[in-house]
């Protein structure tokens, strides 16, 4: 197939994808259009792991390495706002962040790697469902991907608004946050808003709160190591004349590390039940674990690298590129088994498209960079499992 037509037919693929969303767990109609298509390529198609997850093998050669390549396939409840003819026949549902490329690309690494053939193992081709809310890595865990389908390691990749389209950034060691979630609930004592002293204030006692809860990174963490602790929501049942009887505090944080993650969550709740303790009220304080941090391995690291640059130049690779705090579901495979997750840019200022960020009602996958990240992959499987 010439580059004009592989490009043509990742573009047609992405943009079915794009007009035909599904979000998390309801990936049906995607997930039979991905096995058809890598049916229709000849691959070994396996289909319904945790809930709507595929895995597609190819094997070549005598090879004893088997690899993963990960692409998410849900999309977010969100309804598009957009000119394009493939804009989505599904009311209230869009790819706002790029995995109707993902699949696209991965789709296309798969028929590089089974036209050309350069290699000797074993890749799977992982389409796992439900990555928005962080539910999908596990569940394909959970429902035995890695005992049915043994890999070595695991790669991924994700676009990234702002990066100039094409290029490929990574790190050593941490990339993307975990995401922990927070429920502060706060029970004070109602009153006439004339007449504060005859009550016990929750939302000044909520308020203390907020503010003490952003000494824990100023005064207990170390400064060179990143951790972010957002309050999102303060909810009170109050009136304008009323003081409220109750508040609500939800947020999240963000950190790199398990040990990191703990420490947040003991010093909110010994901060926030303290505070409320001294002022008379009580305390319910809720603490989840959403995402876990995406860590690469140094030694895969290395090999994503060495395949970007062979495919983009060595200019167009950062491999140490600033973490990022936002939150990926790769990173609950990577405590499974080493693996990489790499980011290719999308576009920047210069090109026009760089302003409309992910879960933007505005955004769109830049087709332009479809057969690059195709080519990285099958770039990275011909370095990592040589004939």
């Amino acid at each position: 197939m010439s580059n004009e037509n592989f490009e043509k037919q990742l573009t047609e693929w992405r943009h079915y994808l794009h007009s035909h969303p599904e979000s998390a767990f309801e990936e049906k109609n995607t997930s039979e259009f991905l096995a058809k298509v890598l049916k229709d390529m000849g691959l070994e198609v396996h289909r319904n792991i945790g809930g709507t997850g595929i895995v597609a093998n190819l094997t070549v050669g005598d090879g004893e390495g088997i690899i993963g390549i990960r692409s998410d396939i849900d999309a977010i409840n969100l309804t598009e706002v957009g000119q394009h003819p493939y804009t989505s026949q599904n009311p209230g549902k869009m790819h706002a962040c790029g995995h109707d490329g993902h699949m696209a690309t991965v789709l296309g690494a798969a028929k590089l790697l089974t036209e050309r053939k350069n290699f000797s193992g074993t890749v799977r081709f992982i389409f796992q469902p439900a990555e928005e809310p962080g539910k999908g890595a596990s569940a394909m865990i959970k429902d035995g991907l890695f005992e049915r389908f043994p890999m070595d390691e695991i790669y991924g990749m994700h676009n990234r608004p702002g990066m100039p389209a094409g290029s490929i950034s990574t790190r050593v060691g941490g990339i993307m946050g975990s995401e922990d979630n927070f429920v502060i609930r706060i029970k004070g004592q109602g009153s006439h808003a004339s007449s504060p002293h005859m009550g016990k204030d929750p939302i000044v006692i909520a308020s203390e709160i907020v503010l003490a809860l952003q000494t824990i990174i100023s005064r207990n963490m170390d400064p060179s190591v990143p951790a972010v602790i957002s309050c999102t929501e303060f909810i009170t049942d109050g009136i304008h004349n009323a003081i409220p009887t109750n508040v609500l505090i939800k947020g999240d944080t963000r950190s790199y590390t398990q040990e990191v993650s703990k420490l947040l969550e003991e010093r909110m709740q010994t901060i926030s039940e303290g505070i409320c303790k001294i002022n008379g009220a009580e305390c319910q304080f809720e603490y989840t674990h959403e995402f876990a941090p995406t860590v690469n391995s140094e030694k895969c690291v290395d090999i994503a690298v060495r395949a970007a640059r062979n495919v983009v130049g060595e200019n167009n690779v950062d491999g140490n590129c600033q973490q990022w705090m936002a939150s990926e579901d790769f990173g609950t495979f990577l405590q499974n088994i080493p693996g990489c997750f790499v980011f290719i840019g999308n576009g920047d200022d210069s090109e026009g498209i760089g302003n409309v960020p992910l879960h933007n009602s505005r955004y769109d996958y830049n087709d332009k960079i479809l057969t690059i990240g195709a080519e990285y992959f099958a770039e990275l499987i011909k370095e990592r499992l040589p004939k």
